[in-house]
């Protein structure tokens, strides 16, 4: 029996290194994507859950590093895109889902045509990263107050210019948390899969999160910033409109 074409796709980036020309180690080797896989089975299990034909898959890399203005991850994210447009066509609704390295990479692709959203984690933002391909595209970005590798106020500096670009932005501070999301891990996975779903339609998305992308482009950095102790325990939702045009699964 032919398997059925996904109704909606979510692409997993993981993090890697500044510079880095060889490939990344295989399997348990490979520690920056060993630590998307709880993400991976959380996300794949909520949208399982919700009666959606949703693919949940890493994009491999060809490089372990950014490396400068190659910028290898970001292609690997295009080619992965391409090859979804040309197996399920134009109208696949597509979250990419990054972390660190593959957070930057997935809001460098994210003006790619099947691409609804994106959800970074610890992103890598450098302020001179563009930021007129997220025009039209829901850009969530989570980063602890406590991260030393990346910078959460280049991230919501990053959030405002991207509003300001015509996107629609939140940023989301976990407190007492680590770039490696070790540091409660529990309610990193819990937010991760609230925030794909609900981009997706499959889910709900929290309403302060979707108040925050109804800001607009003029408000303010620290306007759509939110705390996920104060304005999101526990984790509180609304009704998600079909968001990315997959049909909530009532």
């Amino acid at each position: 029996m032919a398997q059925r074409p996904p109704s909606a796709a979510v692409l997993v980036l993981h993090g890697g290194r500044e510079t880095g020309t060889e490939p990344p180690p295989p399997g348990l080797l490979n520690l920056p994507g060993v630590r998307m896989r709880p993400f991976v089975r959380a996300v794949d299990r909520a949208a399982r859950a919700a009666g959606g034909n949703v693919l949940v898959t890493p994009v491999r890399y060809g490089h372990r590093g950014w490396n400068g203005g190659r910028a290898d991850p970001f292609h690997d994210a295009v080619a992965a895109l391409d090859t979804l447009r040309e197996e399920a066509g134009d109208d696949l609704p597509v979250v990419l889902l990054g972390h660190s390295m593959g957070a930057r990479a997935a809001l460098r692709a994210a003006g790619h045509p099947l691409v609804r959203g994106v959800v970074g984690l610890a992103p890598w933002c450098p302020p001179e990263d563009p930021v007129a391909q997220l025009a039209d595209r829901d850009i969530v970005l989570v980063h602890s107050d406590r991260d030393r590798l990346t910078s959460p106020l280049a991230t919501r500096s990053l959030t405002a210019r991207a509003r300001s670009a015509g996107a629609r932005t939140c940023m989301v501070t976990v407190r007492g948390g680590d770039h490696a999301m070790i540091r409660r891990a529990s309610a990193w996975h819990r937010l991760t899969t609230g925030l794909v779903t609900g981009l997706l339609g499959s889910g709900s998305l929290p309403g302060p999160v979707g108040a925050a992308l109804a800001l607009p482009p003029t408000a303010g950095a620290t306007e759509g910033t939110l705390d996920l102790d104060l304005d999101l325990g526990p984790l509180r939702t609304r009704a998600s409109s079909t968001r990315a045009g997959v049909p909530d699964a009532s």
